[in-house]
């Protein structure tokens, strides 16, 4: 393990998170007082002193470094910007538990959505847009943000990227690495930028339309108002959301497509096509099941869509309390937030694309079945998927369902009883694990996760790392073979 390269680019990924939180200073100084300034400015110090520290045990290390070494980055690196960007909500006495703070960060970075806060009214506006922030520049990757502008990394950013790039296929959008994160974040910023404007043209204030666009876009699902979406009550605010967050959970990719005219390829894309079939389908199925719960044909159309959305993306925004959804709705919303984004999406959970390969798999095994000499491959698409791809996602889809039942099964045995136990314990781990934010029973859309047991916050903001960074890149830490040389 070369440690001083770890410590070195540890070190510079820091000092970037102290630059993005020092620019909370700007809400700080024309909106809050004085308390608000003075903690965002010595949290900033704390971070930038910290990387900078880091920077120097790894001065004028060799940067020639390998698989190890990537992941070990990766994952300290996101341990070390959650703890490090929960200093803020300490300093204000948001959230004074260390572990609260903690909980709340890694939901922010992991764009889970999940939170402790009780009343966001007591957070100043440079804190709400911090919070917000931390979804943002975990929703496309801090690490793909480093790659994008880091020069030295060579060869090992590949490694990095691979470790944090979500799906089971990442395809390099053009021949340099670098380049390639500097394109995904330069569409990532200008749609963020887009729905900013659309919704302050709808009436939204500058504060709340750029917090919930840096949210909505890392499908992370934080708002800066208790109620979520549901504070505005307005239906046009509501559909601009549901199209961001619906273009939140495609493959990125595809626009760089649509920006080179190749129209045409971008929408034949298979992965595409069933990811909005998905959405469709579901959004006329809740509809159907919740027709009598609404009054107007826009909103039994609109509400029904936004909650499917909402749980598909793993975005976790509300405009109503989906506990009082019937319970066919309910299994449908859960089945989405198993599913997730498309690969290559700022969206959580299993990914429509493995999902789309475990079920082309296990066709082909039926057929297999009585026709045994038939060699089937599997396809997405027009595309065969290697053989090594296909055995990779379905080990992926049997350690991320075993990891969800252990997980469920400690949340049942350290949350508190209640007489929604099972389901609040079941949701609030593929809540955190999947990414989504809020799940059913006492951590639903309206409720918070403020009640769970420090251990229980401590299993799920690990969780919540697991399941960003795709299971493996954290999992090998606990292998001890990891560590030797």
């Amino acid at each position: 393990m070369n440690y001083r390269a770890v410590s070195y680019l540890l070190g510079s990924l820091i000092i970037g998170a102290s630059l993005f939180m020092a620019t909370s200073l700007l809400w700080a100084l024309f909106v809050d007082g004085t308390q608000t300034i003075i903690s965002m400015a010595v949290s900033s110090v704390i971070c930038f002193v910290v990387g900078f520290l880091l920077r120097q045990l790894g001065k004028n290390a060799d940067m020639t470094f390998h698989a190890r070494e990537a992941v070990a980055i990766v994952t300290l690196g996101w341990l070390s910007v959650s703890i490090l960007g929960a200093i803020p909500f300490i300093l204000e006495g948001v959230l004074i538990h260390p572990i609260d703070a903690f909980f709340e960060t890694v939901s922010g970075f992991t764009t889970t959505g999940s939170t402790v806060i009780t009343d966001l009214n007591e957070c100043s506006k440079a804190l709400l847009y911090w919070r917000s922030l931390t979804q943002w520049l975990g929703g496309m990757g801090i690490i793909v943000l480093f790659i994008a502008i880091l020069p030295q990394l060579g060869i090992g950013a590949k490694h990095m990227f691979k470790s944090e790039a979500p799906g089971p296929i990442t395809e390099g959008l053009k021949p340099k690495l670098k380049h390639t994160a500097g394109v995904l974040w330069m569409i990532y910023a200008g749609i963020t930028g887009a729905e900013i404007i659309a919704l302050l043209l709808a009436g939204m204030n500058l504060h709340d339309s750029v917090c919930h666009s840096l949210t909505c876009m890392a499908t992370g699902g934080f708002s800066p108002r208790n109620e979520s979406i549901a504070f505005y009550q307005d239906p046009v605010i509501e559909i601009i959301v549901i199209v961001f967050m619906l273009m939140a959970g495609i493959n990125f990719s595809i626009y760089y497509l649509i920006l080179r005219r190749r129209v045409g390829e971008a929408a034949s894309n298979a992965e595409l096509k069933v990811y909005l079939t998905i959405f469709a389908t579901a959004s006329v199925f809740i509809a159907i099941n919740t027709f009598n719960l609404h009054d107007g044909v826009l909103t039994k159309i609109v509400k029904p869509a936004f909650q499917a959305v909402s749980m598909l993306t793993t975005t976790g925004y509300a405009t109503e309390d989906s506990n009082l959804y019937p319970s066919f709705s309910k299994i449908i919303m859960v089945a989405l937030m198993f599913i997730g984004g498309s690969a290559g999406s700022t969206g959580g959970g299993i990914k429509v694309s493995r999902v789309m390969i475990v079920a082309k798999a296990g066709l082909n095994h039926i057929f297999n079945s009585f026709q045994p000499y038939a060699v089937r491959v599997v396809k997405v698409g027009k595309r065969p998927i290697d053989e090594t791809v296909v055995k990779e996602v379905l080990i992926f889809f049997s350690v991320y369902v075993f990891l969800f039942l252990l997980g469920s099964g400690a949340m049942t045995l350290i949350i508190p009883y209640s007489e929604d136990h099972i389901v609040t314990s079941f949701t609030a781990t593929i809540a955190c694990f999947a990414n989504i934010g809020p799940g059913f029973g006492d951590v639903g859309a309206t409720q918070n996760f403020a009640f769970i047991p420090g251990a229980g916050k401590v299993i799920l903001a690990l969780l919540m790392i697991i399941g960003r960074l795709e299971l493996f890149t954290v999992l090998v830490f606990f292998v001890p073979a990891f560590w030797k040389k």
